[in-house]
Order: structure tokens, then sequence, then C-alpha cells
């Protein structure tokens, strides 16, 4: 082999060498030091491109189905439950129940809100339909069925206990901390300046019972169970009767008989019905033997008032048990 080819042959070679050594200290020195990258377990900061408040596209809710991701802001929302409270907070659903969105206190909110199916049985097909990237329910029998379809959050009912416990969870939830604080101060302030009202006019040992009257049946309920029960026994503070008391807030409800009506009325009563008028309680041989009948201290209003309890209805019923006590005497 000729000298002159063997000679180029090494020139080009060393070359080639020195050019890949020259590649490989530049990316050497342009790769960030090992001591500065943080260990695996730990959490790496905000890049320098990153704004130091951004937030992580989804949170993780702890739920009776266990712990369950959804969208840090979600966008389209059924609803099956807890509708008066995402109004709080300025959310408007994409669907909920038809029965929901008649409600009495909030159905202009919710107008032209899609109805999502019979409420307490979804339709998974409508829900499907709307495209929602978070599902709200009440019952937790139904969460496989919705989660199939998106992520689904489960509060059963009776398990957040009054309008704050309500408000701070969805809140927290829905990334609105400060407009549910906001909201609650409110509400605080003019449930204070409600329950003034009453204490002026009722004395404080005077109690109260929250009745409902369907045909033949009759029930007493607690404070936690729609009917009148928060806003009489949670936003005014008021008592049941002493001999029925821990059964009521235990249990939260009792069928009762015409019978034993007596036990169970207070000397204020609040009754949900449907087909009978206050006249028709007052002309009753049973209801007008009961103090609080004979004294007029008879509240009777329809369940599309009475069996809401989310904190914008329980507002709304407090100013109207109000505006009736303050009209009545003292005992």
């Amino acid at each position: 082999m000729p000298h002159r080819f063997v000679t180029s042959r090494k020139m080009t070679i060393i070359a080639v060498i020195l050019c890949l050594a020259f590649l490989a200290a530049c990316g050497s020195n342009n790769a960030a030091p090992a001591a500065s990258q943080p260990p695996a377990s730990e959490s790496a900061g905000p890049s320098a491109s990153e704004s130091p408040s951004a937030e992580p596209e989804y949170r993780t809710i702890d739920t009776v189905n266990g712990p369950v991701q959804i969208p840090a802001h979600p966008q389209r929302i059924v609803a099956e439950e807890y509708l008066g409270s995402l109004i709080a907070l300025d959310v408007i659903p994409v669907g909920a129940p038809g029965l929901s969105l008649q409600n009495y206190y909030f159905k202009e909110a919710l107008a032209g809100v899609a109805d999502s199916g019979t409420y307490g049985s979804p339709s998974p097909e409508v829900i499907m339909s709307l495209n929602p990237d978070l599902i709200i329910t009440g019952n937790k029998d139904v969460y496989e069925t919705l989660s199939k379809i998106a992520p689904t959050v489960a509060v059963p009912y009776g398990e957040l206990k009054n309008a704050h416990e309500e408000l701070t969870f969805f809140g927290k939830m829905l990334g609105k901390e400060k407009e549910a604080q906001a909201w609650l101060e409110e509400y605080d302030r003019q449930i204070a300046e409600a329950k003034a009202k009453v204490d002026a006019a009722i004395p404080a040992d005077a109690s109260f019972s929250i009745l409902e009257s369907a045909g033949k049946s009759i029930w007493a309920y607690g404070d936690n169970f729609g009917r009148g029960g928060q806003p009489v026994y949670q936003a005014l503070g008021r008592k049941p009767p002493v001999t029925v008391a821990e059964q009521i807030m235990e249990k939260q409800w009792a069928e009762i008989s015409p019978e034993t009506i007596d036990e169970y009325a207070g000397d204020y009563i609040v009754l949900t019905s449907n087909d009978r008028t206050l006249e028709d309680f007052q002309k009753d041989p049973i209801w007008s033997s009961i103090p609080a009948v004979k004294n007029d201290r008879l509240y009777v209003w329809p369940e599309e008032r009475s069996w809401y309890y989310d904190p914008i209805a329980v507002l709304a019923q407090t100013k109207e048990l109000v505006a009736w006590l303050t009209q009545e005497r003292s005992p």
C-alpha cells in the first residue's frame, strides 16, 4: 500500500476523533451539574419559564369511594346534587336532574341547564351526551356507572352537616376557597341578624317541631333532613321537645301516628303538606287539639319550599320563617 495513502488515512481518523472529543466536551459544559438536580423522591420547583403560581391540571379528592382525580378547573359539570353550593360559588353546571331544575330557590339561575334525567336515577346515556369533565352525585350507589363517563365525586346525603361544611368542601374541591369564605361570611351575618329578631320575639325555652303530613302518614324530622330542620334547629338554634329530642336528632326522622302527635308537637310547629292548608289543620279534630295549633303557632308550607337543604335554600327558608315568627306574640 502506498505510504502517502496510509498517512492520509491516519490523518483523517485523527481529525474525526478530535471532532468527536470537541463535541462531547461542549455537551458536558452545557449540561446542568448533577448536584443541582432534585432527588427522584422530591418535586422539582417550577422552571424559569413556568409561572410560580401555576396549578396542577388535576387535583385528588378523598371520597367515600376512595381518592378521585378530578380536573383542577372543570368546565362541564353534571351535578346530580348540591346545586345550591355550586351556584353560591358561581359555578353553573351543564346538566342537572329535572326535579332540581325546578328548585323553588334557584331555578332561575339554572335556566338553560340541560335535564340530565330522573332525580336519584340518572340516565348514563343523557349524561354521556353532555360530555362532562366532572360529575357530582349524592348517591354512592351510582358511582360505578357514572365514573365510567367522567371523574365522579359522590357525597352521600347527610355527610355534610350544614352550610359551612358544604360550602367549604366544594370551595376546596373546585379551587374556590376564597369565594366560599366570602359567601359564608355574608351568610353568617344574615343568619345572626335573623336569629336576633327571633330571640327578641320568642322565649329561648320555646320548643319547635319539624313535621310532615302526607295522606295518612306523619313524620317528625331532625336538624339535617330538610323540611325546615336546618333553618329552625341550626340557623335559629331552636330545640325540639325534650322528650323526643335525642331520638329525633340521632335518627333524624320518625314516623308517628295521629295518636302520638302530642308527644312530638312543640310550642311551634313547622309543617310540610302539599294537600292540606292551615285552615284544614285548624278544623281537624286531632290537630286542632294541639296547643300549637290552638295558639296559631302552626306554619304550613309545601314540599317545593321545605324539602331543600342547600345553603341558598336554608338562608331563604330562615328569612321566611323569621317573617312568620316575628309576627307572633310570646307565649
